[in-house]
């Protein structure tokens, strides 16, 4: 039979091309070697990025229904297999040091120039697509740079490099690991897009990192060198006096840093903690404050 990508990538056939990519992506990271490891799953991590290498895009999928529809009017004890770039009829090989098959009489015109090139007597070369990957890091492995090993393909393992100041969304290239190419033909390229995991302490928005900086009240009044933490380890930061809750205090340069310009600052964002319970001498010097000061934050503008 031929293969129905529509049903690889789980989609319906009016499906838009928004629906395709986020079909795709979302069962490639499901069944990614990486990151399944069950029996199965490379087959079908395999048979994904093929529907997607022809569904993804519309100038190949509309060959493909076009030629899809031309099968299921007259294709009648023939069984093509619709994978992108090869078009064969089932059946024994010729004799010879590789694989020859020749499509049915009369469907030249079907499937020739079916996906850009001429069905011919052999196996069609094509160069393997590019694919795509999710890599998650940590905070501090954007910060420092990393290693990491991968398995790719689920058999061989590879050491990378992940540069000091990556940040969400940037590509990493492991040239020849994408799909793979026909009939000598290159590989394609994989390519992993990095995504920073969510952090306990920092949230990080393009190069610039954000903390909380919890204040004692004195502190938030009569002002304080205080430390934060960073990714780089903790940082001396100068709280003017008066500070109020939310404040943002700025530490220049201590963000993510940029091989290629200017690195991130990092943000404290005050938060005034009173101490909890009070000791009996705090209490009364709380007390001895809310006598004598004229200050009311409801008539603040």
């Amino acid at each position: 039979m031929a293969k129905d990508f529509y049903q690889a990538l789980e989609v319906a056939r009016t499906a838009s091309q928004e629906e395709i990519q986020r079909a795709y992506r979302r069962l490639a990271r499901l069944y990614h070697p990486d990151v399944n490891r069950e029996p199965g799953a490379e087959e079908r991590f395999k048979e994904i990025t093929e529907a997607y290498r022809v569904l993804g895009d519309p100038a190949a999928r509309r060959r493909y229904d076009a030629a899809a529809q031309g099968v299921q009017r007259a294709s009648a004890g023939w069984d093509f297999d619709m994978q992108p770039h090869v078009r064969v009829r089932r059946g024994a090989p010729t004799p010879g040091p590789a694989p020859a098959w020749t499509a049915a009489p009369g469907f030249g015109d079907l499937f020739g120039d079916l996906y850009g090139e001429r069905t011919y007597q052999g196996w069609a070369s094509a160069a393997g697509a590019h694919q795509e990957a999710e890599l998650e890091i940590t905070v501090e492995e954007a910060y420092h740079g990393a290693r990491r090993v991968l398995t790719l393909d689920g058999r061989h393992r590879m050491e990378i490099v992940i540069p000091p100041g990556f940040v969400a969304g940037q590509r990493l290239r492991i040239p020849g690991q994408g799909g793979r190419g026909r009939a000598g033909a290159p590989d394609g390229d994989l390519f992993l897009v990095v995504r920073i995991a969510d952090h306990p302490k920092y949230r990080v928005r393009g190069r610039d990192i954000h903390v909380e900086l919890r204040l004692a009240p004195w502190e938030a009044a009569l002002g304080a060198a205080v430390p934060v933490d960073t990714p780089a380890g903790p940082e001396l930061i100068k709280v003017p006096p008066g500070t109020s809750s939310g404040d943002r205090l700025r530490l220049h340069g201590r963000g993510l840093p940029n091989p290629q310009a200017e690195p991130g600052d990092l943000y404290a964002e005050t938060r005034i903690v009173v101490p909890a319970p009070l000791s009996e001498d705090e209490r009364r010097l709380f007390q001895r404050l809310a006598d004598t000061t004229g200050f009311d934050p409801r008539r603040q503008p």
